[in-house]
């Protein structure tokens, strides 16, 4: 291997009962425990004040935990000051050094951390090669774009071979457009060079698309761990359900639970659900949009129940639909875009067999 390629020091990131206070009103972090492998992708996902930027500050030592233990890579880094935690950061803002040049931003760490000027410039330089701006180096920062630029503080990150890398809502300031294009580049090389990275944000879709897992955070604390297939389509709670996308939420009777299989009551429906640790009582039921089906007919299957088009709003790709029924008005889309019903039209609701899921909270 050349001395200017990438080496992958990849290390776990663990929070054993960590909690982050400031003062005695204001706790930013309460009690998380985590666990991040080597390798691994792993997004915090929460609306804004829920702790997930306080945890990764945590993480790099910008800010010191209050209680528990952080380990990196099984050392425990809880009370190391930053410059002795092997993590890098980018930041929301990117922080690149206006006056310098991109190939002198690169190098800026390389040469803090005390290599020769000759290996900066060359690590430097297969770093801008990685992230696909070979030949970008003698321009200022404010001569790229800002999906450019967001690629020159990935790539001065990853010249320092951290063991964890962070991301600070790294796309905030782009375009829906870019904001793609980056988050699939960043994305390809996490998953080229195995890198950890702890990845912050608020943006659903874009936790979706890049993470191995995903964490999403309420008000201080975890409120659910998983991929994101396991979160979209098994959400714990209705904060997790409605988060992760959008869920119509249905109030709902389990009558009996026999060997994990709940019988469940919506409306005119009677459903066999995976209990979910769930009893006989009352509970709700989340649907996503597109697992409700749509149908024309006047009688009742025994499958569907009947409803009215309250309103259809073709969106491009997809027709949206709001409908009234008798378990409320539910939110539902559907991809057949070369028919639409019009408002007040009668129709018959069904739900996709693997459309509804029993909520493990009933709160």
């Amino acid at each position: 291997m050349n001395q200017s390629e990438l080496q992958t020091r990849a290390a776990s990131v663990e929070f054993r009962s960590v909690s982050k206070r400031y003062g005695t009103e204001v706790t930013a972090v309460d009690n998380v425990s985590l666990h991040i492998e080597a390798g691994e992708l792993v997004t915090l996902l929460g609306p804004s004040g829920c702790g997930k930027t306080t945890t990764l500050r945590m993480i790099a030592g910008l800010e010191m935990a209050s209680a528990g233990q952080i380990l990196i890579g099984g050392r425990d880094v809880t009370q190391l000051p930053a410059t002795d935690r092997d993590v890098s950061m980018v930041f929301q803002s990117y922080a690149l050094f206006p006056h310098m040049t991109v190939l002198e931003n690169v190098c800026y760490g390389l040469q803090a951390s005390g290599k020769s000027k000759k290996a900066s410039v060359e690590r430097a330089e297969y770093g801008l090669d990685l992230i696909g701006l070979k030949g970008y180096g003698s321009r200022l920062p404010s001569e790229l774009s800002g999906g450019q630029q967001q690629r020159v503080a990935v790539a001065r990150a990853l010249v320092l071979e951290p063991q964890v890398l962070l991301f600070d809502e790294p796309l905030s300031n782009l375009d829906a457009k870019l904001r793609r294009q980056v988050r699939d580049d960043i994305r390809e090389i996490q998953q080229r060079l195995q890198l950890t990275v702890v990845y912050v944000t608020h943006d659903q879709e874009e936790a979706l698309a890049v993470s191995d897992r995903i964490i999403v955070m309420k008000n201080a604390m975890i409120a659910q761990v998983g991929t994101p297939r396991e979160l979209y389509e098994q959400p714990a709670s209705e904060f997790v359900a409605d988060f992760i996308g959008e869920a119509n939420i249905i109030d709902a009777e389990i009558s009996d639970v026999t060997d994990g299989v709940a019988t469940v009551h919506v409306g005119n429906f009677i459903l066999s659900l995976d209990a979910r640790g769930l009893s006989a009582g009352r509970a709700k039921v989340a649907v996503r949009p597109n697992r409700i089906i749509l149908q024309s007919g006047d009688e009742a299957d025994g499958r569907s129940m009947p409803g009215v088009i309250d309103k259809a709003t073709y969106v491009g790709d997809r027709i949206e639909y709001k409908v009234r029924t008798g378990s409320g008005v539910l939110f539902c889309t559907s991809e057949a875009t070369d028919h639409q019903w019009q408002g007040d039209a009668e129709v018959r609701v069904r739900f996709d067999d693997n459309g509804p899921v029993l909520l493990e909270n009933r709160a």
